[in-house]
């Protein structure tokens, strides 16, 4: 939920805004200089990686699981909703290989880390938390 409140005060603050886009629910932010209707890339990511990925999380938890698993389970859900939500971000300068952003770049070991845990977690048939 921190992750949601987070991105609340993004939008509020006029943060890290989505790129041009003629969706009906476009905003023009009053700090961009100009004045394109956008994304509202920071409620995106506010409803993915804080409320859905809470709702995912908690629904897991109830369940017998490994040790270990509910961390793979965000980094993987935190990586896959975030490395989305960068397709309608304002893009950064950088981009990595000319075909993903920088941020998207960075979700991959996220990603991956998660999975490797994950599996690390389920092959070990002992620590199971009820």
């Amino acid at each position: 939920m921190t992750k949601f409140a987070l991105r609340w005060r993004n939008f509020i603050n006029l943060e890290l805004w989505g790129r041009e886009t003629n969706v009906p629910w476009a905003m023009i932010f009053p700090n961009d200089p100009l004045l394109l209707p956008r994304h509202p890339s920071q409620l995106y990511e506010a409803f993915l990686e804080g409320l859905v990925l809470f709702a995912i999380l908690n629904i897991f938890i109830k369940k017998p699981r490994p040790m270990a698993s509910v961390a793979g389970l965000f980094l993987i859900g935190y990586g896959v909703f975030r490395f989305i939500v960068e397709y309608v971000r304002e893009p950064e300068v950088e981009n990595f290989f000319g075909i993903i952003t920088r941020g998207q770049a960075l979700c991959l070991p996220m990603i991956i880390g998660g999975a490797f845990i994950m599996a690390w977690a389920y092959s070990r048939k002992s620590a199971v938390i009820k």
